[in-house]
């Protein structure tokens, strides 16, 4: 899917071309269609394919030719696994030329939403720089939010389990620590990217720019202090609760040897008296009411003085 948007009077509206002071917003599009934007804008398809790759890293590339530039950052994405929810990365490609703006990515970027709406203040798609920055610290802020989701979440996950301790709800902390650590990677390669238009002149342009950036360079590094305490908590707690849990295997364990124990003293009785050679007693008419006692008497001994060394 391609879209091309244009300010204009202060609001954002659809154009039906490519022209001076437009943004193509490209979604998972066909080829046919990557054919068609590079085309129309001279642009390398490399860039373009560039963003769709999955596996993509954060970084910055110019076409020394044309001047184009083309900037690879992780987004934070929401996908769906077993029917819950699993944070993940995928790759925004950004690409700046002399004409337009272009975003590519392979599904619909949330971070992308608040520009759609018009809910971002002074967001002009002519004014490329500032709307690159723009894109750049919405997805920092995004980031800090879906980090307080994955704690929340977290938190709760902790409260299910002091109640069931069950394999469920540790598969659960495992999914949360592993969102943590694409954040954190992620958070990582796209603070080098910022750092790198740092030096780029055209960030450089206007000092309000500059300014946007810095900002956007110290979200995205609290961004990454926050995933990282999140990370710690997170590891400990997931410490912890194996400790328990072994500890809580190795109580059921000593209980059900003690039971075992005590079981054992009735059956090496009753096999004794059903040996079949004579024993003292066994003509007592009374002599089965007589084992049953004998029996019941020993274990109790047994379970009292296995109860007093904690072995129950």
């Amino acid at each position: 899917m391609v879209d091309i948007y244009i300010s204009e009077d202060n609001m954002l509206v659809k154009s039906n071309e490519i022209k001076n002071g437009v943004w193509v917003n490209m979604v998972n599009p066909t080829e046919d269609e990557i054919n068609y934007v590079s085309d129309k804008l001279s642009l390398d398809i490399d860039f373009i394919k560039s963003a769709l790759d999955e596996e993509e890293r954060s970084r910055i590339d110019t076409d020394e030719d044309t001047g184009h530039v083309l900037i690879v950052v992780d987004i934070p994405y929401i996908g769906l696994e077993l029917d819950s929810k699993v944070y993940e990365t995928i790759p925004l490609g950004i690409i700046l030329t002399d004409l337009c703006i272009v975003t590519v990515c392979l599904k619909e970027a949330l971070v992308l939403n608040g520009f759609l709406s018009g809910s971002v203040k002074t967001f002009f798609t002519f004014k490329k720089s500032r709307f690159i920055l723009q894109i750049l610290y919405k997805n920092a802020d995004l980031y800090l939010q879906y980090l307080k989701q994955i704690d929340r979440r977290s938190s709760i996950i902790e409260e299910e389990l002091h109640k069931s301790m069950k394999n469920k709800e540790l598969i659960q902390l495992l999914s949360v620590e592993k969102s943590l650590v694409y954040f954190s990677t992620s958070l990582k390669a796209n603070e080098l990217v910022m750092e790198k238009l740092l030096r780029y002149d055209f960030i450089k342009k206007y000092p309000d720019d500059t300014e946007l950036l810095e900002d956007t360079i110290i979200e995205n590094k609290q961004a990454i202090e926050m995933a990282k305490i999140y990370s710690d908590i997170l590891s400990g707690t997931m410490d912890a609760f194996a400790s328990v849990i072994s500890n809580n295997l190795n109580i059921v364990m000593k209980v059900l040897t003690s039971i075992t124990i005590v079981m054992a003293i009735p059956t090496i009785i009753a096999s004794l008296f059903g040996m079949n050679v004579p024993i003292p007693g066994s003509g007592n008419p009374f002599s089965f009411y007589i084992i049953m006692i004998g029996s019941v008497f020993i274990c109790t001994a047994v379970t009292i003085a296995m109860s007093k060394r904690n072995m129950f």
